[in-house]
């Protein structure tokens, strides 16, 4: 008891021992370090054992992801959607887990207006199919869409290791593998969120580590996981997709003209991407009706999001916007900017996207990867990494908004920058303590997010660096769930948002809008819901007011608080 009575305050004229936040956290840190260094001479020795055994250091990368997130399950749950992004790959995985790639649009479709999903001529969300298709997976096999968002970061740890197995020694691939499993693995938003991230990351551990075994052996088999890899890209990012397959061919250009021409290394390139080509034009043609058309397309031309690059003008929305539509359309218009693209404009973005990029390396990592820069200007293979890493800053530069996973197709490499940059600093004797304090800092915030109750894990995290799991109920939005669940019955809500209301999206519907258990819809007044309610007369009507705090959810009355903005 006297233990937890130390924790009381982070104050220090409050605290017991007059510990401050930071001296906690120095404590901790320090006595990571040292537990490190005492059980590394035992447990150095078998993993030298398994890093020369792929398949078991695989096995151990995947399922250590696995456990150590769901050993986090009793004070950090299975995340509960909360955005726009979350709702429309849900119900992307929810149409696919159907087996069909879009919806009948529903006689009502006023009702159910919202972001990022199309109403006419298909209900269907907007988004491209890899990241349905693992939310497809883990509703199918599970009955839990996330568990395939927890396959896939389990995957992509293990994939990690397999590329760098492909560039550089065992051990070092092996200790490669254990930093994605730090920085991709249980803390991560990619395995905390629907958005995506590891599926593309995916694409592109299959790519740089097939590209390296190439330069070995040109083997079909190479060129053909290469195509996965594209496709994967192509199904999860189109446009970084493009951008990737400049780097393949400049990485081909540069083993050799031979490699090229070589006609069975094409083929099997081509029929590595052909399933995907294939794919998305059915999905073209089933959500928007037209081969060439794909979703996020006509999403842009009927509500003007998403929006368009910065050198194109803001999309006009042709169709009648709701209120929260047209404030999500000023937003996005108003991140892109009126004016035409400068050079100045783009330098200036670019330059605040560098705070970014952190979210792809430890701060300790940083001198690793500086070092591996230094060797970029001598060495060809190196230049090709920056080469490839700079690409890509600089092409989704072109795009308004950025967040990490835009890059997730290369991620391994900022991996592989590091670990190379880890065996010359070892040449030194300084890799190891930048490793060990990697260890500790995930240790500690592992451990935190492991047996921290809610008091101290909302005074801790917000000093977590780019971790991102779910605590308690910030948005009210568990409570509101739990309660439509253990009501009796089907359940029908009417959303009533205050004019202001913006992004906190709550509207979210399955694919079979009428077979769901709860149905969520637009507040259009008294005389508009009627409508509704006579067509969903078997279920119980509520309204909900998602700006109160906390959300109000009340039996519908016919009344609404105030009436909505047309």
């Amino acid at each position: 008891m006297y233990f937890f009575h130390l924790f009381r305050s982070f104050v220090p004229s409050r605290n017991p021992i007059g510990f401050s936040a930071i001296d906690f956290i120095a404590l901790v840190c320090a006595g990571l370090i040292v537990a490190c260094l005492l059980v590394w001479p035992w447990i150095q020795p078998k993993l030298q054992w398994l890093s020369c055994h792929t398949f078991w250091s695989m096995m151990i990368l995947a399922f250590a992801t696995l456990l150590l997130r769901l050993s986090l399950l009793g004070h950090c749950p299975v995340p509960t959607p909360s955005g726009s992004d979350d709702f429309g790959y849900l119900l992307l995985g929810d149409t696919l887990a159907h087996f069909r790639l879009a919806n009948p649009p529903h006689p009502f479709s006023q009702f159910f207006e919202t972001p990022f999903v199309l109403q006419q001529p298909t209900y269907s969300s907007i988004y491209p199919l890899g990241q349905g298709i693992v939310l497809a997976i883990g509703q199918l096999l599970f009955g839990q869409p996330w568990a395939g968002v927890l396959l896939s970061s389990a995957l992509v740890c293990a994939l990690s290791y397999w590329m760098l197995r492909g560039w550089t020694s065992p051990g070092w691939a092996l200790l490669g593998g254990f930093l994605a499993v730090i920085q991709f693995g249980p803390l991560s938003y990619w395995t905390n969120s629907y958005w995506g991230g590891s599926v593309a990351a995916c694409g592109g551990c299959l790519v740089f580590g097939s590209l390296a075994r190439l330069k070995q052996n040109m083997q079909a088999k190479y060129a053909a996981l290469t195509g996965a890899g594209v496709a994967i890209s192509l199904l999860t990012r189109p446009f970084e997709s493009v951008l990737l397959v400049i780097s393949v061919l400049a990485y081909l250009a540069f083993m050799g003209p031979r490699t090229i021409l070589c006609r069975s290394l094409v083929a099997a390139f081509l029929a590595g991407v052909a399933p995907a080509i294939l794919l998305i034009l059915a999905q073209n043609r089933a959500v928007t009706g037209d081969w060439t058309m794909m979703p996020y397309q006509l999403s842009r031309y009927q509500y003007g999001v998403p929006t368009t690059f910065t050198f194109q003008p803001n999309p006009i929305p042709h169709r009648t916007l709701t209120r929260q539509q047209q404030l999500d359309y000023e937003a996005q218009a108003a991140v892109h900017g009126d004016g035409h693209e400068t050079l100045t404009k783009y330098l200036a973005r670019l330059g605040s996207r560098v705070r970014i990029y952190r979210f792809f390396l430890l701060a300790p990592l940083y001198l690793a990867f500086l070092v591996f820069l230094a060797t970029a200007f001598r060495n060809r293979e190196a230049a090709w990494i920056m080469g490839t890493l700079l690409l890509f800053a600089l092409g989704s530069n072109f795009y308004p908004f950025f967040y990490p996973h835009y890059l997730a197709d290369i991620a391994c490499l900022f991996l592989l920058a590091a670990v190379l940059g880890l065996q010359q600093l070892e040449k030194r004797r300084l890799a190891r303590p930048i490793v060990v304090i990697c260890a500790a800092h995930f240790l500690f915030w592992y451990g935190l997010h492991l047996t921290a109750g809610d008091d101290i894990a909302s005074v801790m995290t917000r000093y977590d660096p780019w971790d991102y799991i779910n605590f308690g109920d910030p948005e009210g939005r568990v409570a509101i769930n739990r309660q439509l669940e253990h009501a009796t019955g089907k359940q029908l809500v009417f959303v009533h948002y205050e004019p202001s209301h913006v992004f906190h999206n709550w509207i979210h519907n399955a694919a079979d809008i009428d077979k769901a258990h709860i149905v969520w819809a637009r507040d259009l007044g008294p005389e508009e819901n009627q409508k509704l309610l006579r067509y969903f007369s078997d279920r119980t009507a509520w309204i909900l007011d998602p700006d109160a705090k906390p959300p109000s959810l009340k039996p519908y009355s016919g009344e609404t608080p105030l009436q909505p903005v047309r």
